[in-house]
């Protein structure tokens, strides 16, 4: 058992899975000039990787290998891919209509975020329903506001693909670089 050999064959596959991952996430948010770049240093680990391991395919541990430098490039790409926190989420938050929700709104839009309230009809009465569009890099902290200001709120979330006008597109025009 040759261990430089396995070494390679993991951290090539650990390589290119990663990059992978990486440049999936950024084609599907749109990143229409790093994603091509991410995928010719990608495809180019994986002719290297590809080729040394079908150079030493005779072992099954080295198989075990690829396929484990496969599994945890995975892994750490959806890692460092949750670390960036590319693009945004929309939050709807619906609670019971009573008084306090109109401090709920404002409480929200005095931290940061754009919120428009709207009211509702549910299985139970009259719905206050918050839409709140926030960078996924604020995410959680805009979740843990939502259940410090109600408990009771249901949370809905998921990214939009295309933003135009509104609070948010004031705020990109005059600082490019909150994404």
């Amino acid at each position: 058992m040759d261990w430089s050999i396995l070494i390679q064959i993991f951290f090539i596959n650990f390589s290119y899975v990663t990059l992978n991952t990486l440049r999936f996430m950024l084609t599907m948010k749109g990143y229409r000039l790093v994603a091509p770049l991410v995928s010719m240093v990608e495809i180019t680990i994986y002719i290297v990787g590809l080729s040394l391991v079908l150079d030493h395919i005779d072992s099954p541990i080295n198989i075990f290998v690829y396929a484990l430098g496969y599994a945890v490039g995975i892994s750490v790409g959806i890692r460092i891919e949750d670390y960036l926190a590319l693009g945004y989420i929309m939050v709807t938050v619906i609670l019971p209509h009573d008084d306090l929700k109109s401090n709920l709104a404002s409480t929200i839009r005095e931290a940061g975020y754009g919120v428009t309230q709207s009211y509702g009809e549910g299985r139970d009465g009259e719905r206050v329903i918050l839409e709140i569009l926030s960078s996924r890099k604020s995410e959680r902290a805009l979740y843990r506001l939502i259940k410090e200001l109600d408990e009771r709120a249901f949370i809905i979330s998921h990214e939009p693909k295309y933003i135009s006008g509104g609070f948010w597109s004031k705020k990109l025009k005059k600082n490019p670089s909150v994404k």
